[in-house]
């Protein structure tokens, strides 16, 4: 199976604009493959329910999902794609920031 040249062409931009979508993106996908590895038992309603009753679920889900943006900023790291990296940077920093507080206000 080939895959055509150009079909991925979109995640070779050198753009800001694209590290602020992945970045929102991967840790939502990373949250997503949490509850499919660890919670799939119970239904997405009562694992949310679950994650506002224990508290210290935030700091874990928090964790994998901002791995998610890690690994993504690591490989447009190695890409030379610095503006691409910057915007998932930033992004994994709001999102760390609203994660903490989260974490302070519940």
């Amino acid at each position: 199976m080939t895959i055509k040249k150009g079909r991925f062409k979109f995640f070779k931009q050198d753009h800001v604009g694209l590290g602020l979508a992945l970045g929102a993106l991967a840790p939502i996908l990373g949250f997503l493959i949490y509850y499919f590895f660890k919670y799939r038992l119970f239904s997405f309603r009562d694992f949310l329910n679950l994650l506002l009753e224990q508290h210290n679920l935030i700091t874990a889900i928090t964790s994998i999902s901002l791995l998610a943006n890690a690994v993504i900023f690591t490989l447009y790291i190695n890409a030379g794609k610095d503006q691409t990296a910057k915007g998932i940077f930033v992004t994994t920093v709001l999102y760390g920031i609203a994660a903490l507080l989260v974490k302070l206000i519940l």
